[in-house]
């Protein structure tokens, strides 16, 4: 996971860097497309890392509950 974080970190700040000096103070659609998809990519991300746990925690907690 610190794999991932550092690499997304690195990401956000290269492109931060990339238009940071430029004049115009509005983003674009392309800045706001990237950050969309870096958005969604670290979401996925964490879906695929944390999601088996998950399903085992749902599992435990539904094998727990009393039938009625």
């Amino acid at each position: 996971m610190n794999r991932a974080a550092a690499f997304f970190t690195t990401m956000f700040i290269a492109i931060g860097d990339r238009f940071e000096n430029r004049k115009e103070r509005g983003a674009t659609a392309v800045e706001y497309g990237l950050l969309v998809g870096l958005i969604a990519v670290a979401i996925i991300g964490t879906l695929v890392i944390l999601g088996p746990k998950l399903d085992g925690l749902f599992q435990k907690v539904t094998n727990e509950i009393p039938a009625t």
